[in-house]
């Protein structure tokens, strides 16, 4: 069989396993085995993927993935996303729809501390919802703002999804960190400028909780007093040592990003110790057994889709439509615009990792050819990640808030779609302005490089 028919092949079983509901790791590595299969025959095919399995994460940098996972654990099972939350609102507390205001920047925070969009989401819709739904907030527009907001996580750094761009491009990491600040800041800003603009104008969306002096429960004292907003804002001090030992310490040149990582979780289980929220080695050993399961799925999956890379450009696929798009009578933006529709799609359909191992290969290059920056083009495949992750039917971020809503509020899976909307309108705004001004992304990495 000729390579380019091996490498339909490929493509199309693929589309197959995943149409089927075989796991996504497991579609890769059978997809990549059946084309490698018919072009280099079984023994080399079973060689070809212990190579795949051993060398694709023999570097060094992969160690980062499991830490920054671990301080994940760490950080969601320590409260840190309630210490985040609660000083947030102590902080929004009077704006229009304060409660999805300070959800939308916790999630910022969180997500700089965690790295996991599914995470932050799940966290925040737990402890989140129930609050707004007692102060009688419109339902569906709380539950597409945690959705929505949860998405921080992969723009936000420290993102697990901005390590597995630059190990699949060979990227330097603290450049793509840095390029994801300015369009994570003009997200959440975005996003909480979008939340007032609609209460004001449709005040039965959230109550005016102006006059609360403190809407949390979990925000009173021991004696049931409520705490000043000052007290409020002064509990995520957490928080801010983790990212300023974490992003400080990278681009101070201090720490490696696998260092980051370590520091960043060591740090992060000695506060959940020291505000008390670790009582005892059980919490960490819970902890580190979830990092341990997500890590072991990640790294199946990180498998299959560079061993599924590896066979692609085999078949000299990717190659050959480099070459047939460089000779294309067409505009490079038109170009551009065309590889961003078909990741939109994909986005629709498949997990962030799943598009990296199909794209990637194929586009990078014409990316490169073309003029474009791979740094800039990093943000631009994150942002597209994000807008995936709250759109129809395949929406990571709709499901795990569709997990963490209590069974009593009776919300179907379209109306989680449906209040992600409004948000998904503010994405694609931002995308648009970091497709026609690329500095917005470029600008920090080149101020530190």
């Amino acid at each position: 069989m000729d390579f380019m028919t091996a490498g339909l092949i490929c493509i199309g079983s693929l589309l197959f396993f995943m149409a089927l509901g075989v796991q996504i790791g497991l579609s890769f590595l059978l997809s990549g085995f059946i084309s490698s299969f018919f072009m280099l025959g079984f023994d080399s095919s079973i060689s070809l993927m212990g190579q795949a399995a051993y060398f694709s994460i023999a570097s060094p940098t992969w160690t980062a993935i499991p830490l920054f996972i671990l301080m994940g654990a760490f950080a969601s099972n320590g409260g840190l996303a309630r210490l985040a939350y609660q000083g947030v609102h102590g902080l929004s507390r009077g704006i229009p729809g304060s409660l999805m205001v300070a959800t939308c920047l916790s999630c910022g925070i969180f997500g700089a501390v965690s790295g996991s969009s599914i995470a932050t989401t799940a966290i925040f819709g737990k402890m989140a919802l129930p609050e707004m739904n007692r102060l009688r907030y419109d339902k569906a527009l709380s539950i597409g703002c945690i959705a929505s907001a949860g998405t921080f996580a992969s723009m936000i750094p420290p993102s697990m999804m901005m390590i597995i761009y630059a190990l699949f491009t060979q990227q330097s990491i603290g450049k793509l960190f840095a390029a994801g600040i300015l369009p994570g800041l003009m997200t959440i800003v975005a996003y909480a400028a979008l939340i007032i603009f609609m209460v004001k104008r449709n005040p039965a969306l959230a109550p005016n909780d102006c006059d609360l002096p403190s809407s949390h429960p979990q925000s009173v004292g021991a004696a049931g007093v409520h705490p000043r907003r000052r007290d409020e804002v002064m509990q995520m001090w957490p928080v801010i040592v983790i990212a300023v030992v974490v992003l400080g310490g990278l681009y101070s040149g201090i720490f490696t990003p696998t260092e980051s990582a370590a520091a960043g979780a060591l740090v992060t289980l000695g506060l959940a110790f020291f505000i008390k929220n670790f009582k005892g080695l059980n919490q960490v050993n819970f902890s580190m057994q979830e990092a341990a399961s997500v890590t072991a799925m990640l790294f199946l999956i990180n498998i299959g889709a560079l061993f599924y890379s590896r066979v692609l450009a085999v078949t000299r696929l990717p190659t050959e439509m480099t070459m047939l798009l460089q000779h294309a009578d067409v505009p490079p933006f038109a170009i551009l615009l065309g590889i961003l529709a078909i990741m939109f799609v994909l986005g629709m359909v498949m997990v962030p990792i799943g598009i990296y191992a199909l794209t990637l290969p194929i586009v990078l290059p014409i990316i490169m050819e073309l003029g474009y920056d791979p740094i800039w083009f990093g943000v631009i495949a994150l942002k597209l990640t994000e807008i995936g992750a709250i759109t129809p039917p395949v929406g990571l971020n709709v499901f795990a808030m569709k997990g963490a809503i209590p069974k009593g509020m009776n919300i179907s899976l379209e109306q989680v779609y449906k209040g992600c909307m409004p948000f998904l309108l503010v994405d694609i705004a931002i995308l648009i302005l970091l497709i026609l001004f690329p500095q917005i992304a470029l600008w920090l990495p080149e101020v530190i490089a």
